[in-house]
């Protein structure tokens, strides 16, 4: 639903603020004036250096012929020669070949500049004859590209120099530096007066659509994807799509007159040459499952490569709707390892609706609902966690109601899922939980469609870095919050089982430690989670709940009254919840990109951040803990969901009995507990085993 609003919004733009005819080949020069030879075609000027003839033809017969410029008042042998192809390998540029309506993109050479020249040739050099020209008209302006402020630093580090458009489709960014941290960020372009979910993303300067890396100080070029330009768009950001938050953002120019993008620019990343083999292979699902293809005679084969556990499936299919892509009606193929047979199995499935099978409807075998298994298992393998089953199936099938077929040629529309098998050894389904809804095609008579960026060892489970243990503080009454890095794959989502969109609560200078209060005592929080309600990346209100999402302050009012607040929210006078405790912002921020993947402990961690405060006050919340208050509740952030973690309430003197006991290892104490982080290990494989993630692709 999001792409569809987005591109309509892309189509109203399109209507509206496109300055330039489409197609738009720069500004004309004119058409070339034949003399001899079958000289056609129309010049136009890109750029300063760059000439594109629409629709060049030439017969190829003339002896010693080149593009030729100069600055006489005629062409004459006072010219130079444009090489062309541009590519060409050799000191002496060959001669010109017969073209027929063929478009050609001339770059001057030797740091000549359109307004240094008066007219372009085809010439013979050996006989000085002139088979077709074209004048330059009297200042000509031709489009230049524009620079545009820096990105507008919100989070996580976000940075660079004055980005440019260097044509309708290609942005530079120089000094480009942004943390990694954020789970699910992308560029990201759209409309409107700020970045908003109704955008689209961008490849990175590889071309890839997977979450954005950490950069450090790189000046990268991005081009914005299919047909879109930078006339369609009035922003670009660096934006997480999964929380909706804008990292930094530039806005575009109305008055814009850019070089058109007719490949005339050249990302500067494309010199490196990937030495892939001659094979298919694809990443999908957060590079956990890769699939190879290759089409033989009437039937493809397929190998899925995936990191599951034994009780678990993967699959991959045609999907049910072309744009968008739907999982219903979707035609796949569920593949899995059966350690009770020790047995691999590919079975023909046909999705009709999104629940498990009940025998006629939901995620069933083709078998099961009447149908035929037209898959054919050739080959099945376990290894380091890592389960890969090859097999075949038909093109075409003669099951119009549950199979689909698959083009000879000509992409499809793709699906891809992981999740627990039922005591059926069949496919578990719920709703679509995926982080992207992006429509991700394959053309399966292709040879070398190869974007896998890993191996299969790099899927297996021995390289899980390992979690940090659990903080706990005990025996505290004074409290500072403050923002700071979720740690990766080592920190809050292996400790709470919950998602995050890159930062979380540290308190006291320790990552969402579970804290000890007793009921009656007075605790202090300092508070600096930002108060500019305008910058929602950076506003996030402390307050005190037994919600273990937090995030109030976004609920429907239903919601809210479902959950209780004990600190951190009061009401004005028409009953409106408002944060009453938020104070300057201070963040732990990398000092360069998120190192937690590489640090070991926490403590190592710490050293890769730095603190950054901006100018005024913390806020204060006292609280005195309610003697009727549950053992269980949670420090949460009033903005966003998943930033805080466990309050445990105790009854009066449980700290100082267990601290004269010897227990608590010293008062005030900081201690880690294994068993702690063994349970919350145990609630994410729980939550894993229970749950099917369907990943529409």
């Amino acid at each position: 639903m999001i792409k569809t609003v987005a591109g309509i919004l892309l189509l109203i733009s399109l209507g509206t603020c496109v300055k330039h005819p489409e197609p738009y080949y720069g500004r004309k020069i004119g058409p070339l004036l034949e003399f001899a030879h079958g000289i056609k075609g129309t010049a136009y000027a890109v750029d300063e250096s760059t000439i594109f003839i629409k629709g060049f033809s030439y017969d190829g017969t003339g002896p010693d012929a080149f593009f030729w410029i100069g600055n006489s008042p005629r062409p004459s042998p006072e010219g130079i020669i444009i090489p062309y192809p541009e590519d060409y390998i050799g000191r002496d540029p060959p001669e010109l070949r017969a073209y027929n309506n063929t478009d050609i993109i001339l770059r001057l050479p030797m740091g000549k500049r359109i307004r240094d020249i008066r007219w372009l040739s085809v010439w013979c050099r050996r006989f000085t004859v002139d088979f077709g020209e074209v004048f330059i008209p009297p200042n000509l302006e031709v489009p230049k590209p524009r620079v545009l402020p820096e990105f507008k630093r919100l989070a996580h580090g976000l940075r660079s120099d004055n980005i440019s458009i260097l044509d309708a489709k290609t942005f530079y960014i120089p000094n480009l530096h942004y943390d990694g941290a954020g789970p699910d960020a992308y560029f990201w372009v759209g409309n409107g007066s700020e970045p908003s979910p109704f955008g689209i993303k961008v490849p990175n300067e590889m071309g890839s659509l997977e979450p954005l890396r950490g950069y450090q100080g790189e000046d990268i070029e991005i081009q914005l994807p299919g047909s879109l330009t930078v006339y369609d768009i009035d922003w670009l950001a660096v934006w997480c799509v999964q929380y909706r938050h804008n990292f930094g953002h530039v806005m575009i120019p109305k008055d814009l007159d850019v070089p058109p993008a007719l490949g005339q620019t050249k990302i500067s990343t494309s010199t490196t040459q990937r030495t892939a083999a001659p094979t298919n292979c694809r990443e999908f699902l957060n590079k956990r499952m890769q699939v190879r293809w290759e089409i033989k005679d009437d039937q493809v084969e397929i190998t899925l490569s995936g990191k599951i556990r034994e009780d678990q499936y993967m699959a991959f299919g045609i999907s049910g709707s072309p744009n968008p892509p739907r999982m219903v009606g979707g035609d796949v193929v569920v593949a899995f390892y059966d350690p009770e047979t020790f047995d691999f199995q590919a079975v023909d499935y046909y999705m009709s609706h999104t629940a498990q099978c009940d025998g006629k409807l939901g995620v069933c075998p083709d078998e099961r609902i009447g149908g035929r298994n037209d898959v054919t298992l050739i080959s099945g393998e376990r290894k380091n966690g890592v389960t890969t089953v090859k097999f075949r199936r038909p093109l075409k099938t003669n099951e119009a109601n549950n199979d689909q077929p698959i083009p000879e040629h000509g992409e499809v529309s793709v699906i891809a899922a992981f999740g627990p098998l039922n005591s059926r050894k069949e496919a578990n389904a719920h709703s679509i939980t995926d982080k992207t809804t992006e429509d991700h095609r394959i053309d399966f008579s292709n040879y070398d469609d190869h974007d896998c960026t890993i191996s299969l060892d790099d899927l297996a489970d021995e390289n899980r870095p390992k979690p940090w243990p659990l903080a706990k503080i005990i025996g505290e009454t004074t409290f500072n919050a403050r923002i700071g890095p979720t740690g990766g794959k080592r920190g809050y989502t292996v400790i709470t089982g919950h998602p995050s969109w890159g930062i979380a609560w540290y308190l006291n200078d320790m990552l969402i430690p579970e804290i000890t209060l007793e009921r009656g005592q007075t605790y202090t929080f300092v508070i600096e989670g930002g108060h500019d309600s305008a910058n929602p990346a950076r506003y996030h209100p402390f307050y005190i709940t037994e919600s273990n999402e937090g995030g109030f302050g976004q609920k429907t009012e239903d919601e809210q009254r479902k959950q209780k607040v004990y600190a951190g929210v009061d009401y004005d006078r028409e009953g409106y919840p408002y944060p009453t405790a938020a104070g300057r912002y201070c963040e732990w921020a990398h000092k360069s990109v998120d190192k937690s993947m590489e640090s070991e402990t926490f403590k190592v961690f710490m050293e890769t951040l730095r603190l950054e405060c901006d100018q005024g006050e913390p806020a204060y919340l006292n609280w005195t803990v309610p003697m009727e208050a549950p053992d269980l509740l949670y420090y949460q952030c009033y903005t966003h969901n998943n930033l805080g973690w466990k309050i445990h309430i105790v009854d009066p003197g449980y700290i100082s009995q267990h601290n004269s006991q010897g227990q608590l290892n010293g008062s005030p104490a900081t201690t880690y507990s294994f068993s702690a982080l063994l349970v919350s290990c145990l609630l994410v494989s729980s939550a894993i085993i229970t749950h099917t993630r369907w990943h529409i692709l």
